[in-house]
């Protein structure tokens, strides 16, 4: 409104002057000066009707926002007081019998359909994981498929039990969608291009038509770096990665850009995969982990106990091969994770004691699950030596050195 009501005022004021002049010219009002008065007042006549039309959309899209959010209100409100009359979401959960997860089945490694078609993938197991902590079985759990700029809104309703589909953690979505369990791994954004351009470096970009997802921190990031680079840029944003693969395959812009390990997996289902390049340059921070909704630390405590178990089964050399063995073993901190010694919160959980067993036992230890989605066995990504190693100065003797997976001590 206030954009609207300037410009009406700089439209007849425009309008006055004109006149002013004209009647103070001792000659009158010439064909030519009210020609130019009339031609102010179009002008300016048009500017307020393209101020109106923007103001409307801008109105309109604040209320559709505005919308949204009192109905992810709502909905939150309503899962709160679902869960408060069943004492919380363990307990809805439970009595539900399945677990609710948002997440994907277009990027291989992540999320995907095997030849069978049951849903795969390193987000997958970790949400296999929690549903064999709280259900005892892997399976019991109901996968709910959103796109990337759903993600905020369906955490925010407390519609699912847990979101996980390669979702960067920042302090925003922090505080506004849910909070983050655990960096289950670290990524960094890229670009990847078709070889026979020649291009060598993200920074020969300038002028390219880039394929982005929307509602991303991807499509942040990219704006970012052209624009502190000084680079021109031709964004073509899609809401659906499927779709903006299916455009950098038909030449609709000369670059996709996503997270460097998304690159790599979707290059695999390109019809040529040697025939494109993902440049050198890492141009942001993307720690990716499961999100609980707001509003039940019991639960958002359960989800992080289950990470950081999975993290610290392949610290001990646990695995699904030799758990009931070592739970019978002489290691004492291997034991108390594994529920045959002390304790690690079981109790004020409300899991068994021994449900790391459980765990470890359907879907393995974070190394196995690594490797059976984004390792050798799955889009082979390297991790030795790399930031999703285990931690450096580990306090094991054959732990992995130097990455950064590294989860609270489990006492």
């Amino acid at each position: 409104m206030k954009t609207k009501l300037l410009i009406a005022m700089l439209a007849m004021v425009s309008v006055f002057a004109v006149a002013f002049s004209a009647c103070t010219d001792d000659s009158g009002p010439t064909d030519a000066d009210l020609q130019n008065a009339q031609a102010t007042a179009s002008a300016a006549q048009s500017a307020l009707n393209d101020a109106n039309s923007r103001a409307d959309a801008a109105e309109a899209r604040a209320d559709d926002a505005e919308s949204a959010a009192d109905e992810a209100k709502m909905m939150a409100d309503e899962a709160m007081m679902a869960m408060e009359d069943t004492g919380g979401r363990l307990a809805q959960v439970q009595d539900r019998g399945h677990l609710i997860c948002a997440s994907r089945n277009d990027v291989p490694g992540y999320g995907a359909l095997d030849d069978s078609g049951r849903n795969v993938g390193f987000d997958i197991d970790l949400c296999r994981a929690v549903a064999t902590a709280v259900l005892n079985d892997p399976e019991a759990i109901e996968i709910q498929y959103i796109t990337a700029a759903e993600r905020g809104p369906t955490i925010q309703s407390g519609e699912v039990d847990l979101l996980v589909r390669t979702v960067t953690w920042t302090t925003s979505r922090d505080a506004q969608w849910g909070n983050y369990a655990q960096t289950m791994f670290y990524d960094g954004q890229g670009f990847m291009v078709p070889a026979d351009l020649g291009v060598t470096s993200a920074y020969e970009l300038g002028g390219a038509a880039v394929c982005v997802t929307s509602g991303t921190t991807t499509e942040l990031n990219m704006a970012d770096f052209f624009r502190q680079n000084n680079l021109e840029y031709n964004p073509q944003v899609f809401e659906d990665t499927d779709v903006v693969l299916d455009s950098y395959k038909s030449g609709a812009c000369d670059v996709f850009t996503n997270d460097r390990s998304q690159l790599a997996a979707l290059r695999t289902a390109l019809p040529n995969p040697q025939e494109h390049v993902i440049l050198p340059e890492t141009i942001s921070e993307e720690p990716l982990g499961p999100v609980v909704p707001h509003g039940d630390e019991q639960w958002f405590d359960i989800v992080k106990t289950v990470m950081s178990g999975l993290i610290y089964a392949e610290a001990y050399g646990i695995n699904s091969d030799n758990v009931s063995q070592v739970a019978d073993g002489d290691d004492v901190k291997a034991k108390r994770l594994l529920g045959t010694e002390g304790t690690i919160g079981q109790e004020t959980l409300g899991l068994s004691e021994t449900f790391m067993q459980d765990v470890i036992n359907a879907v393995g230890n974070y190394g196995e699950i690594y490797d059976r989605n984004l390792g050798p066995d799955g889009i082979d990504l390297p991790r030795e030596g790399g930031r999703n190693a285990l931690w450096a100065d580990a306090p094991c003797s054959d732990c992995p050195k130097g990455g950064q997976i590294y989860a609270a001590p489990l006492r």
